[in-house]
């Protein structure tokens, strides 16, 4: 009898034990510590906290600290870092996950919650499943809204698909912009971040396509006129986990994480959009504020995107898709 009991008291305190083990979780991300994106990974780790009971620590690095995000997404893969939130743009920098090049297609996607809506759809979760067993790397939740890009013109404003021509652009060194841009009619420039306000300001280019809180931080309105409001390139704030580490953890501390990031995902979307409202009011006593008409800019560029990347970087017949959806 004293036997059985020994027995029973010992298994309790290896169950109490493994109950109470400790989990410690490292997130990066490559934001400053004023960004949305870290306010929200802090949030996150208060959350995902006090729902343990202490049980899970969460470590958040920010500014880069861990590296950019393919260094951060190797780290996720040989399980030397637990987490990271960030753009769900950047997953197809990794081998496994080039599918998501199409979250950064121009003027594809009308707002967030439509981009939102196609990437947690039924059309995206063989996709997602696809480049989570490719890479290794879990996709806890696609939810945080960034900032997406405008347009800026010194000397004419651009209302449609046809203002584009001959337009000496800024843009990033991407093939879809440069694509993009080509197609439009305009004149795409490869300008370093650091010379833009100077090229802008002499006329090396005409325009730039960064969004509204770049053109007040950067004081681009002083030599721009006009903001147009294309929202044309989009990115989400995703939680990432390495699979090591989300195969160790407890039905329990899953649903932990789950939880908390939707929660988290929710704030940064609103501090986001708090600070672009914000922003856009100030442009608005310095420039021009135009809302161009997306759809003849979207019309104009059906057909560019598929001989580049269609049955390459995603399934033939996804884009189509993705735009179907936003009908």
């Amino acid at each position: 009898m004293t036997l059985v009991i020994c027995t029973v008291a010992f298994a309790f305190v290896l169950l109490q034990s493994a109950v109470l083990a400790k989990v410690t979780l490292k997130l990066g991300h490559i934001r400053a510590e004023d960004h949305p994106t870290h306010k929200a990974a802090l949030y996150f780790k208060k959350l995902v906290e006090e729902s343990s009971g202490g049980n899970i620590e969460v470590k958040v690095y920010p500014n880069s600290q861990l590296g950019g995000p393919k260094e951060m997404f190797s780290q996720l893969q040989i399980g030397a870092l637990e987490m990271v939130y960030g753009g769900i743009n950047t997953f197809a920098w990794i081998k496994g996950g080039e599918a998501f090049e199409i979250t950064a297609i121009p003027f594809l996607y009308k707002s967030y919650e439509d981009m939102k809506r196609v990437l947690t759809s039924d059309v995206f979760k063989p996709i997602t499943e696809k480049a989570e067993k490719d890479t290794k790397i879990k996709v806890l939740n696609i939810n945080g809204d960034t900032p997406p890009r405008g347009l800026t013109t010194k000397d004419r404003p651009v209302w449609e698909a046809a203002d584009f021509k001959g337009l000496k652009i800024r843009t990033a060194a991407s093939p879809t912009v440069m694509g993009a841009m080509k197609k439009l009619g305009a004149l795409p420039q490869q300008v370093p971040f650091s010379e833009l306000y100077m090229a802008l300001k002499t006329g090396v280019v005409d325009a730039q396509e960064n969004g509204s809180i770049v053109v007040k931080t950067n004081s681009l309105y002083e030599v721009q006129r006009y903001y147009m409001k294309t929202d044309y390139i989009r990115d989400i704030e995703t939680f990432y986990v390495s699979m090591q580490t989300w195969d160790k953890l407890s039905e329990v501390d899953k649903k932990i994480l789950s939880e908390a990031s939707e929660k988290a995902g929710d704030y940064e979307t609103k501090l986001t959009q708090e600070e672009i409202e914000s922003s856009m009011d100030f442009l608005a006593t310095k420039m021009r504020i135009i809302i161009p008409n997306n759809k003849s800019i979207r019309l104009a560029l059906e057909g560019v995107f598929e001989p580049m990347f269609e049955g390459v970087k995603w399934p033939k017949g996804l884009l189509q898709k993705v735009r179907d959806m936003q009908k």
